[in-house]
C-alpha cells in the first residue's frame, strides 16, 4: 500500500514538472501555471464561501439577540429600553445592514425576530431612540459634574470653616450651581420618562415586551437543548455541503487528467494535473477544518473538563509535552530522510563532481578522493567499464546498477 502510494505520488510529481517524459517545463511555463493555481484556488474558495453560505449557521438559527432573551435572561423591565436602544443605534449605524433570515430562524426566536426588525427599520421609532442617547449622555454628564461639585462644596465648606478659604470659590457660589444643575438633571430625566413612555406605547414595542413575557420556561430549555445539537452537528453538516461543491470539481479534474495520460497528450496532462491539485488542496484543508471543530473544541474539552474536576490538570499538559514531541520527531525524520536522505546527496555529490564520501571538489580526472582517499568508481556488471560507486544507472550503458 505505502509502494503503490509513494509511486503515486512521484507520477503526480513528474505530470507538475514535466512535459511528458524528456522534456522539462520552461520558466515561462511555470509562472503562467502559477498564475492559473492561484486564479483557480481564489475562485474555488470565493464559490465554496458562497456556496456554503447557503447553509444556517447555529448563529443565524438562533440569533444573538435572541439567546440574551431567551438563555441568558439579559432582558428585563429595568434594561430591556436600554438593550433596545443599543440595538437600534448599533442597526442604524452600521454600514453594512444585514437583515436575519427570518425563515431559517428557531420557532422561540420568531416572535422577538420580527418586531426587533420593524423597530429597527421605523425611520421615527430610531429619531426617538436617537433623542434618547443623546438623554442618557446628557445626564450622565450632568451626573458627574453634580458629584464633581458636590466634592468641591464639601471641601469648601470645611476650608471655610477653618477659615482657609483665601482665593477659593465661595461655598454659596458652589451651592448654587449644585442647585441649578440637578434641577437641569431633574428636567432632562423628566424628558427622559416622558420618551421612554411614548416608546413603550409604540405597537412593535409593545408586542416586543408582550413576547418577552409570553416565554415559558419550556420555550427556554427547548432553545437551550437546540442549540447544543446544532452547534454539535454543523461541523459536519458544513463538511458536506462543502464537499458537495468540491468533489464534483475534483471528479472532473481526475477524469481529465486520466484521459489525457491515457492519450499521451502532455500540455492537457500538465493542466490537469495541476488542477487536480489546486481542488484536492480545498477538500484536504476542510476536512482537517471539520475535524478540529469535533475533536479539540468538543472531546479535548470534555477531557479537559473532565481532569480539571479530578484535579489531575498535570495529565494534561504532560500529554501536551509529549505529543510536541512526538510531532517535532516526525517533522526531522521528514525534513532529514524525504527532503534531506543520503541518496539526494549522493545524487547532488555525483552530479556536481564532488566526493561521493566527504563531499570536497575532486580534481580533473580523478579516479579516487585526494582527501579522504575513497575510490570513485567500480565496474559496471553490465558493461565491465567504470562507473560511479554510488550512481544508480552506469554513466557508460545506462544499465541500472546495484547497490554495493
Amino acid at each position: 500500500m505505502l509502494t503503490w502510494i509513494k509511486d503515486r505520488i512521484g507520477r503526480i510529481r513528474t505530470h507538475l514538472t514535466t512535459l511528458g517524459e524528456d522534456q522539462p517545463l520552461n520558466k515561462a511555463a511555470l509562472v503562467i501555471l502559477i498564475f492559473l493555481d492561484i486564479f483557480i484556488l481564489v475562485s474555488v474558495f470565493d464559490g465554496l464561501d458562497e456556496h456554503t453560505r447557503q447553509l444556517t449557521s447555529p448563529e443565524e438559527h438562533a440569533p444573538y439577540t435572541c439567546r440574551e432573551i431567551v438563555v441568558q435572561r439579559n432582558w428585563n423591565e429595568t434594561n430591556r429600553l436600554d438593550n433596545l436602544n443599543d440595538l437600534v443605534q448599533s442597526y442604524s449605524t452600521s454600514y453594512y445592514q444585514i437583515d436575519e433570515r427570518k425563515q431559517d430562524q428557531h420557532p422561540v426566536c420568531l416572535p422577538f425576530s420580527a418586531p426587533i426588525e420593524k423597530i429597527k427599520k421605523d425611520k421615527e421609532l430610531t429619531r426617538l431612540f436617537e433623542n434618547r442617547k443623546d438623554f442618557r449622555r446628557e445626564a450622565r454628564e450632568l451626573d458627574t459634574r453634580i458629584k464633581d461639585l458636590k466634592a468641591g462644596y464639601d471641601t469648601s465648606l470645611l476650608e471655610t470653616i477653618a477659615k482657609e478659604d483665601a482665593g477659593k470659590p465661595g461655598v454659596s457660589a458652589i451651592k448654587t450651581d449644585v442647585r441649578q444643575m440637578t434641577t437641569n438633571l431633574n428636567t432632562l430625566r423628566s424628558q427622559m420618562a416622558t420618551l421612554d413612555a411614548k416608546l413603550n406605547q409604540a405597537g412593535p414595542v409593545k408586542a416586543l415586551w408582550l413576547a418577552i413575557q409570553s416565554l415559558t420556561e419550556a420555550d427556554r430549555e427547548r432553545l437551550t437543548s437546540d442549540i447544543r445539537t446544532m452547534n454539535f452537528w454543523f461541523p459536519l453538516k458544513r463538511l458536506g455541503m462543502q464537499m458537495l461543491f468540491l468533489l464534483p470539481l475534483f471528479v472532473v479534474f481526475y477524469l481529465w487528467n486520466a484521459a489525457s495520460i491515457r492519450r499521451d497528450r502532455h500540455v492537457q496532462t500538465l493542466v490537469s494535473s495541476h488542477l487536480l491539485v489546486v481542488a484536492f488542496i480545498p477538500i484536504f484543508f476542510k476536512i482537517i477544518e471539520a475535524i478540529y471543530d469535533i475533536i479539540p473544541k468538543k472531546l479535548l474539552k470534555k477531557v479537559m473538563d473532565l481532569l480539571v474536576s479530578l484535579n489531575l490538570v498535570a495529565i494534561w499538559h504532560y500529554l501536551v509535552i509529549a505529543l510536541s514531541v512526538v510531532v517535532a520527531l516526525f517533522l526531522i525524520y521528514v525534513v532529514q530522510k524525504k527532503l534531506f536522505s543520503h541518496e539526494k546527496l549522493l545524487e547532488k555529490r555525483i552530479a556536481k563532481g564532488l566526493c561521493q564520501k566527504c563531499g570536497k571538489l575532486l580534481p580533473p580526472g580523478a579516479q579516487a578522493c585526494p582527501f579522504c582517499g575513497f575510490a570513485q568508481f567500480r565496474s559496471c556488471p553490465e558493461c565491465s567499464r567504470p562507473t560511479q560507486v554510488y550512481g544508480k544507472h552506469c554513466k557508460e550503458c545506462g544499465k541500472p546498477l546495484t547497490k554495493s
